[in-house]
């Protein structure tokens, strides 16, 4: 079965995998002028628990874990 996802969860999985791999202690910051989807994705991840901030900050041990699973889909899949 073939699942529709929403352009939110792209834009979800867009800005998980700009979270550096190397360092869990650097984070991102969505400023308010930033696109309105960009935003929505932010709040969405802090929604989910994989962020500590709603505007970005720190991923949480469940957002490193994700994105740790998505730096290495991204990496087979290039």
């Amino acid at each position: 079965m073939i699942k529709n996802y929403s352009d939110t969860f792209f834009d979800e999985i867009k800005l998980l995998s700009k979270f550096p791999e190397t360092s869990h202690l650097e984070g991102l910051k969505v400023h308010n002028d930033a696109s309105p989807e960009l935003i929505k994705a932010a709040q969405s991840l802090f929604d989910k628990g994989l962020t500590t901030e709603p505007d970005g900050g720190y991923l949480t041990s469940l957002g490193i874990e994700a994105a740790e699973h998505l730096h290495h889909l991204l990496m087979a899949l290039n």
